[in-house]
């Protein structure tokens, strides 16, 4: 199954009832929604011309309102047919309100529901957020997966403490809740290295070249009357063995029982420190640090995690060949931890923009790495059809055609006049810029590239790239060769000083003419091995 990626809202990808992804087809679930923090996020770009400030833009609104698609929403919860799912959420609502944490909560239940449907009976979920709605999603996630299916509630401290928390206790942990869709699930113990507290247990050495050991019991916990036999000239303890008869006598030809010296003592058994994996993990994870600002594997997007949480997530709940699904995907961190281990995957997010970074991100990490991405423009019809219904999307979209940074907001005015920036070279030191303007509509004017004239030089970049869904006018064409050429210090060749590319065009493969383009301003991920292949034996 090739790897897919889609552009679109969670809930109708996952409704769409795909081949590769209808019910009971999915191994283990990652989601990391937002978590109705009341904040806009943005994601930072690095200027490499050493700027003041670092060009950034939204990447999405953390906040929630009781609207129409809320109520919309609910009432899908109402007809889903899981009467236990909205009769919680019903309760919900009577005690909350109708308010932005209701909305968060309802948007959350439905998808959680259409979730649990795609997940296999042998699969899992986890669900990474904070304390802002935790609590009420733990108890939405009871109602779908059922209280006995809740496996764990992981801590994982992903920031230092901090100074500044005067009047409470600084918040530096998130929270990550494992369920399973039953009780015939996949997990596999994650084990770390022993510290030194955990190496002065195996205090003890028959110096036979194994090593030093510790000594663990040998009487079960719990009464096994089957169990219950005498070994050695020793009796058997209250409750039984933990081992048959047969274990015993292997472990004793190994030499791995230890006798004690009165018959009245109890039989041990030898653990060496050579041959044990290392204490399990628990479910406090205080050993994966958080990603700091000047990290190699920071991208500059504003919720990223690290590759290694989600490789322990992955390789607890999952094994190679079997497939990963991300409903919120971001910057695409669990689609490079499946990536990396061997997994399938499927990840999804509503904006172009989330969809354009992890393109770039798997390309870099995983050189000539197939898949397919849904939901994008394929064609003018695709492109017109994305303009109409957000132009914001349109934007961001268009801006990744030639590769520029995305710019600015959704507030009109906020970008200046500037949708995407282009970085390049002019000599071994200098850093010049490309100012992108994007246009959705049906009708385009010369005035247009006048305003984008007025830019480039506002900004003292060198080339305006006018970029237009409709056929630009002759007085456009006229205007922006009026404008003249960019030549670079020491090259014969001159570049157009104002450009216009249409869509179609670039649909075409057309490319601005732009002088040794700097990629450095986007944050390229390391290259990553190649990915372990599944054992199918």
């Amino acid at each position: 199954m090739p790897n897919h990626l889609h552009y679109g809202d969670n809930l109708d990808v996952i409704r769409a009832g795909l081949p590769y992804l209808h019910s009971e087809s999915v191994d283990l679930i990652y989601l990391d929604p937002p978590f109705n923090s009341q904040t806009n996020y943005n994601v930072l770009f690095k200027a490499p011309g050493g700027e003041n400030s670092n060009a950034q833009i939204e990447a999405f609104v953390d906040t929630w309102h009781w609207n129409a698609v809320a109520e919309e929403a609910f009432d899908q919860v109402r007809a889903s047919g899981n009467i236990r799912v909205f009769e919680m959420l019903d309760a919900i609502r009577r005690a909350l309100g109708e308010n932005d944490m209701m909305a968060y909560l309802t948007m959350m239940a439905i998808r959680l529901i259409e979730l649990h449907r795609v997940l296999k009976s042998t699969g899992s979920l986890y669900l990474h957020c904070d304390p802002t709605a935790s609590h009420y999603l733990k108890i939405l996630l009871d109602a779908v997966f059922g209280p006995d299916k809740f496996r764990n509630e992981i801590v994982w401290k992903r920031s230092v403490t901090k100074g500044d928390a005067k009047r409470k206790f600084s918040d530096d942990h998130d929270i990550i809740f494992f369920y399973s869709k039953s009780d015939t699930y996949q997990f596999y113990p994650i084990h770390h290295e022993g510290n030194e507290i955990y190496q002065k247990r195996f205090n003890r050495d028959d110096h036979d070249g194994r090593g030093p050991y510790h000594l663990a019991p040998l009487d079960s916990p719990n009464i096994r009357p089957n169990l219950m036999f005498n070994y050695a000239g020793f009796s058997h303890p209250p409750k039984g063995w933990r081992v048959s008869l047969l274990e015993m006598e292997r472990l004793d030809q190994e030499g791995r029982i230890w006798f004690p010296q009165s018959k009245n003592g109890r039989l041990r058994r030898k653990l060496y420190l050579s041959e044990q994996l290392g204490p399990k993990i628990g479910n406090v994870w205080v050993d994966i640090r958080p990603l700091q600002a000047g990290e190699a594997e920071r991208l500059g997007y504003p919720t990223q995690k690290p590759v290694s949480l989600l490789e322990r997530i992955l390789s607890a709940s999952s094994k190679p060949g079997d497939v990963v699904l991300d409903p919120f995907c971001g910057c695409g961190t669990s689609i490079h931890a499946a990536e990396k281990l061997g997994r399938q995957w499927i990840g999804i997010d509503i904006t172009h923009l989330a969809i354009s970074l992890i393109e770039k991100r798997l390309k870099d990490a995983f050189p000539g790495l197939t898949f397919e991405v849904h939901g994008t423009p394929k064609d003018l019809a695709g492109a017109r059809d994305l303009a109409k219904r957000d132009p914001y999307q349109f934007q961001w979209w268009a801006v990744s055609l030639v590769d520029a940074i995305p710019f600015g907001g959704r507030k009109k005015g906020a970008d200046g006049g500037i949708d995407g920036l282009i970085y390049f070279k002019s000599d071994a030191k200098t850093t010049e810029k490309v100012i992108v303007s994007v246009k959705a509509g049906a009708n385009v004017s010369v005035s247009m590239i006048r305003d984008l004239a007025h830019v480039v030089e506002r900004e003292r970049a060198k080339i305006g790239l006018f970029i237009t869904l409709a056929e630009p006018t002759q007085p456009m064409v006229t205007e922006a060769a009026k404008t003249g050429f960019y030549q670079m210090p020491g090259w014969d060749k001159k570049f157009p000083k104002l450009q216009i590319l249409t869509i179609d065009a670039l649909f075409s493969g057309q490319k601005p003419q732009i002088p040794l383009v700097d990629p450095s301003a986007f944050r390229r991920a390391a290259r990553e091995a190649a990915a372990p292949l599944p054992d199918l034996f």
